[in-house]
């Protein structure tokens, strides 16, 4: 489901955050906004906010460009499914988890979420991912060349695992409070 108009009031917000009976997980792209729009989203539905990467580096004692310069991508895509695993089952339904840009490709992780969440793909186009992702020097995978022809390779193989999140909401340039509202109207449309 591709959500694309916005304009949610704050009482019908309050009426979709009672229906949520599972926790919404944001999945897509490196610099697509998952933890930005993450931390905006929970505040409006007055849910707890849990960054995957922060939580797989605090059990690490590590950060994720250390576990991937040590360790490999496998060790830290295996330490990230049980992660995750742990976030989705631990605590209140109500939370918004922001996971990393690969998490969801793993086809176990991908299955839990489906099974026992709320997926949303948050999309963006290369130009607006290229510009995001420069902000930070945090990147692993965007330290082997040329970033904006990893990130169109990456999003490429990405597309038929993204796909399968119920919600579909393109992240754009402006007001991380559009993509919100999106966010909402899309999930209400799911319940």
């Amino acid at each position: 489901m591709d959500v694309t108009k916005s304009g949610s009031n704050d009482s019908n917000v309050s009426k979709v955050a009672n229906r949520i009976d599972r926790p919404i997980v944001l999945v897509g792209m490196m610099g697509v906004g998952k933890s930005s729009v993450g931390k905006r989203l929970a505040a409006q539905l007055e849910f707890s906010f849990i960054d995957a990467d922060d939580e797989i580096e605090q059990s690490a004692q590590l950060s994720i460009p250390e576990i991937f310069e040590n360790y490999g991508e496998d060790y830290f895509r295996d330490g990230e499914r049980r992660v995750i695993a742990r976030l989705i089952e631990e605590g209140s339904r109500q939370k918004i988890i922001a996971t990393g840009g690969g998490a969801f490709c793993d086809e176990q992780t991908r299955a839990l979420i489906l099974k026992k969440a709320i997926a949303v793909w948050l999309d963006s186009d290369i130009d607006t991912l290229v510009e995001r992702t420069g902000r930070k020097d945090n990147r692993p995978l965007l330290k082997q060349g040329n970033p904006r022809e990893i990130l169109t390779r990456l999003r490429n193989e990405r597309f038929g695992a993204y796909s399968q999140a119920p919600i579909q909401v393109t992240s754009a340039e402006g007001p991380h409070s559009h993509t919100v509202t999106k966010i909402i109207e899309g999930i209400d449309k799911w319940l």
